[in-house]
């Protein structure tokens, strides 16, 4: 097996263990063990239990994150791109229990990589949205007065629906309100 394949084989198996005991019940033991790997293995690719959920969650926010320019790019304008990203975005945070764990958890704080992933996280994001908005003012969809102001706005909003929406995994009964809030925030930026 290749050096990339072992690094990645531990990664997945640690994503799977972390989303399901969480960071601190994880032990590298329980990830080595369930990899087939010694637990030197581990500690070859990372020098802790933090360093591994850190490559755990990276690889989240990079998946996150190509889905949502998937699914900006899948819109045939800002209107549909705005919606698309809302919605992959949601149910993205949902099926990633490892980066959610990381954006919300209070215990997991006092690890500085969370911090400096949550920053960068929230920056792309800002940015993602930015795009999107200011495509729509340009071609005259939306009417936003100050698009620096509204995208970090917008990204508030849909933080604040995360934990309603994640908590005991009531995604698929939300949905749908989902979808009515969408139309509610594209109504209100659009040019009338």
């Amino acid at each position: 097996m290749r050096i990339d394949d072992t690094k990645e084989r531990i990664i997945n198996v640690a994503a799977k263990i972390f989303s399901k005991f969480g960071f601190q019940k994880t032990t590298v033991d329980e990830i080595a063990r369930a990899a087939h790997k010694a637990k030197g293995s581990v500690y070859y690719y990372f020098k802790s239990k933090e360093e591994l959920f850190q490559g755990v969650v990276e690889k989240e926010f990079h998946t996150l994150r190509n889905e949502l320019i998937k699914a900006i790019s899948n819109g045939i304008n800002a209107k549909e791109k705005l919606m698309n990203y809302i919605i992959v975005r949601m149910k993205t945070i949902g099926d990633l229990a490892n980066f959610y764990q990381a954006l919300k958890s209070d215990y997991i704080n006092y690890l500085d990589f969370i911090e400096k992933i949550r920053e960068k996280y929230d920056n792309e994001e800002v940015m993602l949205i930015k795009t999107i908005l200011i495509e729509g003012v340009n071609n005259d969809e939306f009417e936003i007065d100050d698009v620096e102001f509204t995208a970090p706005a917008i990204l508030t909003a849909l933080k604040g629906l995360e934990r309603p929406f994640f908590l005991n995994n009531k995604y698929n009964k939300l949905e749908n309100r989902l979808g009515e809030l969408v139309k509610i925030l594209i109504r209100g930026i659009e040019k009338r």
